[in-house]
């Protein structure tokens, strides 16, 4: 292998003592070293932005590389080539002049290569009289043999954090998803708690992440949405125990009732047909099916059934009811289905559904069956209204807060 060269013609890159440093390195390489240059051309691409290059800066190597001609670079081989900037640019796909001496000199600075400069300045081999090559000027790939397992491991460097990276997305959408899940849940379901502030702290998180996030902004972000998700798992449960203590007293006091000694001649025939009393709980959320929410806010947040009124107009409950049927009759919703939901609902919750329905009607692929369904889950005490009305409010814009 040729000996280095330190001088470097007037208009190159100045020498300096690191490159000086680089070329007496390669003179120590391990005799008999070989190594894959395709291989090591790989780990380079891997870990070029830990080497501080760029994908133009690869197509600069890679071209150099062709023109070496065996597979392995051999510590005992000829490790100089010698492209003029024409040849090399035709290989790096045409690559302009100036861009091709930039990032060539990006390749020197990162130690991938060295030059080794002709005292004129060209680039050429020259043969000695039995035609082996007496000396050689151009562009030294030795560094790569001699950092090999270098840049492998800023390769394995490199994908350990992209991998991580890709996990922590992962973990993060699954985490975001999650919260989505548990908060339309919460309000749909009218469990007890602030779940519109909830929700604007979970939309002010997601307004944290950066465009491009490094591992350290998901991480941080992972950890913030974690505890939001960990708070609201807490209050759901809190919830369902709540309410599994107050269903459980009511059927408590319901057996004491029933367990008091009777005999048949204390009944009178009145009480025996007499249908028994409801739970308190159930009583508790029947009751809030039929409350009704103003007439102003439910057209402030289903503004589309006002063009159903009388005249193009909704002034007053009879308006709105007169609207719903028209849309009911629109989305072809039976009138059975129409007037279960009144008899459970009551007539303005009812047209009040059927409001928050056409302005859905474009995400509902059955306006009937998903009708039935929210009936039946009123019917249980599952569903009210104004955690719908609040949902068409925030997606309209509106910041006014039901007490459901």
């Amino acid at each position: 292998m040729p000996g280095g060269h330190v001088t470097t013609p007037f208009g190159r890159r100045p020498m300096t003592l690191a490159l000086v440093q680089r070329q007496l390195d390669v003179d120590g390489i391990r005799p008999g070293k070989t190594v894959d240059k395709w291989k090591v051309f790989r780990d380079v691409a891997e870990a070029r932005e830990l080497l501080g290059l760029q994908d133009r800066g690869i197509a600069v190597l890679d071209a150099l590389l062709t023109f070496y001609p065996e597979n392995e670079l051999r510590q005992d081989g000829q490790l100089v080539v010698f492209p003029s900037n024409t040849q090399l640019a035709l290989r790096a796909h045409g690559m302009a002049g100036a861009t091709l001496r930039r990032h060539l000199g990006f390749l020197v600075d990162a130690g991938i290569i060295i030059r080794r400069d002709s005292a004129n300045g060209k680039r050429y081999i020259r043969k000695d009289r039995a035609g082996d090559i007496e000396a050689a000027f151009g562009f030294d790939l030795s560094p790569l043999l001699m950092r090999a397992e270098e840049l492998a491991g800023l390769a394995q460097q490199v994908a350990a954090a992209r991998a991580a990276f890709r996990q922590a997305k992962e973990s993060l959408t699954i985490c975001r998803r999650d919260i989505r899940k548990l908060i339309s849940a919460a309000i749909e379901e009218g469990a007890p708690g602030d779940w519109i502030a909830i929700e604007d702290a979970y939309v002010a998180l997601v307004a944290k992440l950066p465009r491009t996030p490094r591992l350290a902004d998901v991480n941080s972000l992972l950890a913030e949405m974690e505890a939001l998700r960990e708070m609201i798992l807490n209050l759901l449960k809190n919830s369902v125990k709540a309410e599994n203590i107050s269903s459980k007293g009511a059927q408590n006091e319901q057996h004491i009732h029933n367990s008091k000694p009777q005999t048949s001649n204390e009944l009178e025939p009145a009480f025996e047909t007499k249908p028994e009393a409801k739970p308190a709980d159930i009583q508790k959320r029947e009751s809030g099916n039929s409350r009704v929410f103003p007439l102003g806010l439910v057209l402030k947040a289903c503004p589309e059934v006002i063009n159903y009124g009388p005249d193009g107009a909704v002034g007053s409950w009879r308006d709105l009811m007169a609207a719903a049927i028209v849309v009911r009759s629109m989305l072809g919703i039976s009138p059975s289905a129409y007037q279960e939901a009144c008899e459970i609902l009551g007539a303005e919750n009812a047209a009040s559904l059927m409001a928050c329905i056409l302005e859905r009607a474009g995400h509902i692929s059955s306006p009937g069956g998903y009708l039935r369904s929210l009936t039946d889950k009123a019917r249980r005490g599952e569903f009210s209204i104004g955690p719908m009305l609040m949902a068409l409010l925030r997606a309209r814009g509106e910041t006014l807060r039901l007490v459901v």
